[in-house]
């Protein structure tokens, strides 16, 4: 099951990455986890991707491209995998599809989750990070057991600086001009499928469930 999950910032695809990837045995891959490991182990397009990232300037495509290809060229990825953050731009699809077809592999389900402002606005700005693992929490919807502090790993959560409401919604119009033409082309190659992002997390787990089933890639 090679899945791309698409949405706005605030849809729950991390959440649903990390139970997904628990109840099929698959990876869970970020964007942003991956690229911080290449920077940290030193690798070359680490390298290059640091070169941008301490400028200040967004990680060109095709080194952001080649970073997740090279990750898809692990051995556990075998069964399958979940991208959350990635593609992020048409250009991305297209020279992901093109890298897996030279792997003979390719994009099993794109899946889009459809989410309010509304939604979206309350998620981000309750949302609460650990520092050290960067574990995500909810203020209402998934409470630490103590507040302020990791179930994990017992480290100190905080607040974003960009979750904030006026931030939150330059974002939100950032993704939906990138994202409208991510979704006409998985929508052409036959492989989007919308789900409802507003959903609670258990009845969001169990649609996306009956999706996979139904489509038989589970």
């Amino acid at each position: 099951m090679k899945l791309v999950l698409l949405g706005p910032p605030g849809a729950g695809k991390g959440t649903q990455s990390v139970v997904l990837s628990k109840q099929y045995k698959i990876p869970h891959i970020s964007t942003g986890d991956i690229l911080r490991e290449a920077v940290k182990a030193g690798l070359p397009l680490g390298i290059k991707a640091k070169s941008f990232m301490d400028k200040g300037e967004l990680v060109p495509d095709e080194v952001v491209t080649g970073i997740v290809v090279e990750r898809l060229k692990k051995p556990d990825v075998q069964k399958g995998y979940i991208l959350d953050g990635f593609p992020r731009t048409l250009k991305q699809a297209e020279d992901l599809d093109k890298a897996l077809a030279g792997m003979s592999s390719g994009i099993d389900m794109a899946v889009y989750f459809e989410t309010s402002v509304k939604t979206a606005i309350e998620r981000l700005c309750g949302r609460r990070v650990c520092k050290s693992c960067g574990f995500n929490y909810h203020v209402k919807n998934i409470p630490p057991k103590k507040e302020g502090v990791c179930d994990k790993c017992g480290g100190v959560l905080f607040q974003r600086p960009d979750d904030n409401e006026k931030t939150v919604m330059n974002r939100l119009k950032v993704y939906e001009d990138q994202t409208k033409p991510l979704i006409a082309y998985y929508t052409k190659k036959g492989l989007l499928k919308k789900v409802s992002g507003d959903l609670g997390v258990n009845e969001l787990f169990k649609v996306l469930s009956n999706t996979f089933s139904d489509a038989k890639i589970a």
